[in-house]
């Protein structure tokens, strides 16, 4: 009896032995999938990408001089080691005298708009348009203008209709070489109605009708800017652009950035990008 005893005991230890190893095997097996599944993940959200930015002054680097700063100098620095920023942004043009610099006539056609001299498009959207070293799948391409747009004269004159075309051009060619286009309402200036920061920038229907139309997302930059202008209670204001709040944000005029207001604008983007949950966002700091 004690012998049968113990051969039953020795054949439930190997038993549970088994099975220990099997459910082992199975968690390993279990952490092995995840793990595969992860890594690849992982892996993907490590690859470099490239944010392309076209634009007016607002969003442009800085010269020599201190002061305007673009909002889009002070992007790289929000995101991670593996997004570069290459800021395209120019002063002074419309989206079409940034698209076909030198080719827009000071003149009008017909139809209202700025006749092309030529339909050759400037260098620096042929340098992001190029198959070897500009937009690739994964980039993204920010694209703010509505600024100098408004202007009645040409060159830099565009009216909303032409807007449209052009900035659907730009979405389309993003899109054709698998880059994600991130559409900017333009950033506001600061004017006040009494203790009240207002909306004073055009193109901000037109940027969201393209948006809309190619399913590109929109930042609506322009509430943004003007409701962080109320937060930081920049109104009622006395029209002196050089000294206080108004002073440490703005350029000596009310359009342009200081360091700080650069920086605060750009937060203002990311914030989006982040609240908008772009795949863009993984690699915000």
């Amino acid at each position: 009896m004690k012998n049968l005893r113990t051969v039953i005991t020795a054949v439930l230890v190997i038993a549970l032995s088994s099975l220990g190893l099997s459910a082992a095997s199975a968690a390993e097996g279990a952490t092995s999938r995840c793990s595969g599944s992860a890594a690849p993940a992982a892996r993907a959200a490590a690859q470099p990408v490239t944010v392309w930015l076209a634009g007016d002054s607002t969003m442009a680097n800085p010269g020599s001089a201190r002061c305007p700063v673009g909002w889009g100098s002070q992007f790289d620095a929000l995101f991670n080691a593996d997004v570069t920023v290459r800021n395209q942004a120019v002063g002074g043009r419309s989206i079409q005298t940034w698209m076909y610099e030198g080719n827009v006539s000071s003149t009008k056609g017909s139809d209202g708009e700025c006749r092309l001299t030529s339909g050759t498009y400037s260098s620096r959207w042929q340098s992001m348009l190029n198959a070897s070293t500009g937009m690739k799948a994964g980039d993204y391409l920010f694209i703010q203008f509505g600024i100098n747009d408004s202007s009645s004269t040409c060159p830099r004159h565009v009216g909303p209709a032409r807007y449209r075309q052009l900035m659907t051009t730009m979405v389309q060619a993003a899109l054709a070489r698998g880059a994600h286009p991130v559409l900017l309402t333009p950033v506001a200036a600061i004017t006040c109605s009494g203790s009240t920061a207002t909306k004073n920038r055009g193109f901000v229907n037109e940027t969201f009708a393209v948006g809309s139309a190619t399913g590109a997302p929109v930042v609506d930059l322009h509430s943004l800017s003007v409701s962080l202008y109320n937060s930081l209670r920049f109104c009622p204001h006395n029209g002196d652009y050089g000294s206080g709040p108004v002073g440490a944000f703005f350029c000596n005029d009310h359009t342009h950035f200081e360091t700080y207001g650069a920086q605060r604008i750009a937060g203002l983007v990311a914030g989006d990008v982040r609240r908008q949950n772009l795949p863009l966002a993984a690699y915000l700091r």
